[in-house]
């Protein structure tokens, strides 16, 4: 395949960050924070607001129902996100901010779905001139590199000695089928 340019370089480096990276992050501590239920439904909006993305970026046309959709899962997010925090949502604290806790964790479980949306948009974009391969290795190595610091700090207090041989296969496993095999399959 021809040299990357800076534009495809910037476009695997964001699809990472977004995709990889902040997804993560911002799904993690999201979901402590608010009801499972809760996330289920702002969850549900990623072919919403992948729909908005792709109308913005890729110029892609939406239909009246796809406009219909959108709309329904604004709303149903809404709803939830207007409820009294639910005591289910865990042990953690009830405020920050003096803002309720499920707020921010809708907050940010919805910021995770703009990132997954974000890296649907940017794929689609990086399959115009990369093959599936070399996008999901790439994308895989900007996501090693953005993780390591915060696993390394992770690792000083962690015994990695009572994780058995099973539990290491399977993470094993996991990583290759979560982060390399379906982003092949995706791309």
């Amino acid at each position: 395949e021809p040299p990357l340019n800076r534009r495809t370089r910037t476009l695997l480096f964001l699809e990472s960050f977004l995709g990889n990276f902040l997804f993560s992050v911002c799904m993690l501590y999201g979901v402590s924070l608010t009801t499972a239920v809760a996330a289920g439904v702002v969850m549900s909006s990623i072919p919403a607001v992948v729909a908005i993305l792709s109308w913005i970026f890729l110029r892609e046309r939406i239909g009246r129902r796809t406009m219909a959709a959108i709309a329904c899962a604004a709303l149903g997010i809404a709803l939830f996100s207007l409820q009294k925090a639910d005591a289910a949502s865990g042990t953690g604290p009830t405020s920050l901010l003096g803002v309720p806790a499920s707020l921010w964790g809708n907050a940010l479980v919805f910021a995770a779905v703009v990132c997954e949306a974000s890296y649907v948009v940017i794929g689609k974009r990086l399959t115009d001139g990369l093959g599936p391969k070399r996008i999901s290795a790439i994308i895989n190595l900007w996501g090693f590199a953005l993780v390591t610091p915060m696993g390394l700090w992770a690792a000083r207090s962690f015994d990695f000695g009572v994780v058995s041989n099973g539990t290491w296969t399977l993470l094993l496993f996991y990583g290759l089928a979560a982060s390399v095999w379906t982003v092949w399959l995706w791309m």
